[in-house]
């Protein structure tokens, strides 16, 4: 054990699906995680399947650094092939510790997803990891929207299906082939503003939501995104869509507490325990169809690994000792926010900030702190309608 615990030193990936930072992994000293690294990350744009630079290739490349809402998220989690089994299987047991869900060992898996409609005949590309809180939020939007969109899901460990892009991240959403972008919350803001206005292209929308670099107190470059949360739009056409006073401002301050706060909570609840760290990858394992060796690392190493980061993460953000009643809190604060004469936080119908807890919250279900937080707040009746919402949104 202790020479696999060595083997899991130096974590390659800046994030991962449960809104985990390299230095959190880094804390845990000789339990930290070491994945794939072969690849060299060399400057410069790539392109997506099909594409090539001769053929037009990216007109611009819109991404997430290492803040907000896509950076503290989802992400990379190993580079490259042709490395020994044994750390191979040592980046399995991480990276499943990383998720909430199960990764589709089908390679190159699309899933196409219909709607009712095509806002101006956008063709959506989502590439992701399926139990990713920051996917999950743009996954939650495109489907409320009634936006057909398809989805790619990346391989934790291997990456190939975005081995053509530089930004190694997800969510990345394609854009008609050749727009990329990276950031959750910029993806639904600038979609949503493209769908509203009559007047802006794409390309004006985008430009909306410039790139920040900065160095944060570790002196690491870090990537941010200006007016992130804000949708773009003339006075006449935000009166038309905030028809409530105050309506665009809470939505923007809840969305920014779902990021900034919300999705901090997931990790330090999965893995609370031992036991529940141990019944996640039993689950994980069992729906991936792992092979008995990856199997056995994915469970147990893994388990081991990620309940120690959970109680880094918890010591971070100064939680309490029983996590659960800060994931509590949390749900009950977003409830008494939205009041007892309203179904959403918009009104009668679900707006942005709904959508973005709605996907964070339910990377949890089928497993015991989602069964626990329906159970002990006052959650699980906004919950259900957002169930319904987001699948029938012609119904409100």
């Amino acid at each position: 054990m202790a020479a696999s615990c060595r083997a899991l030193c130096n974590v390659r990936s800046y994030f991962n699906p449960l809104g985990l930072v390299r230095s959190q992994y880094r804390a845990l000293g000789p339990i930290g995680v070491r994945l794939l690294d072969s690849e060299t990350h060399r400057p410069g744009r790539g392109f997506p399947p099909g594409k090539t630079s001769s053929q037009g290739g990216y007109r611009r490349s819109y991404g997430t650094g290492s803040g907000g809402s896509g950076s503290s998220g989802p992400g990379v989690f190993g580079r490259g092939a042709g490395v020994r089994v044994s750390v191979r299987v040592m980046g399995c047991a991480v990276l499943l510790g990383a998720g909430l869900g199960t990764y589709q060992t089908v390679k190159n898996s699309v899933q196409t997803h219909l709607a009712a409609e095509d806002t101006k005949g956008l063709k959506l590309t989502l590439y992701q990891y399926k139990t990713c809180p920051f996917c999950s939020k743009v996954r939650a939007f495109l489907d409320f929207q009634g936006l057909p969109y398809e989805v790619v899901e990346v391989n934790p460990v291997m990456r190939k299906e975005i081995k053509w892009s530089t930004y190694r991240k997800v969510p990345i959403l394609m854009v008609d082939g050749d727009v990329q972008l990276n950031d959750s919350s910029v993806i639904i803001s600038s979609l949503k503003t493209y769908s509203v206005t009559k007047k802006k292209s794409l390309a004006e929308v985008l430009g909306y939501y410039p790139e920040m670099r900065s160095k944060n107190d570790s002196g690491k470059e870090v990537t941010e995104y200006s007016n992130k949360y804000w949708l773009m739009l003339s006075q006449e056409e935000t009166q038309d869509l905030y028809t409530q006073k105050e309506a665009q401002k809470e939505e923007m301050k809840w969305r920014q507490w779902a990021d900034d706060w919300l999705v901090h909570l997931i990790s330090p609840n999965v893995y609370r325990t031992p036991s529940e760290a141990l019944a996640s990858f039993d689950y994980i394992v069992r729906e991936g169809k792992f092979g008995s060796f990856e199997g056995f690392f994915a469970k147990y190493v893994g388990a081991t690994a990620m309940f120690l980061i959970a109680k880094r993460l918890k010591n971070k953000y100064h939680l309490q000792d029983d996590v659960r009643q800060d994931l509590y809190t949390a749900v009950n604060d977003w409830v008494a926010a939205i009041g007892k004469k309203k179904n959403f936080m918009g009104g009668e119908q679900p707006n942005l900030a709904d959508l973005a807890v709605f996907g964070i919250l339910r990377v949890m279900e089928g497993l015991q702190a989602f069964e626990d937080m329906m159970e002990n707040t006052k959650v699980k009746r906004w919950y259900r309608r957002m169930e319904t919402a987001r699948l029938n949104p012609q119904e409100l």
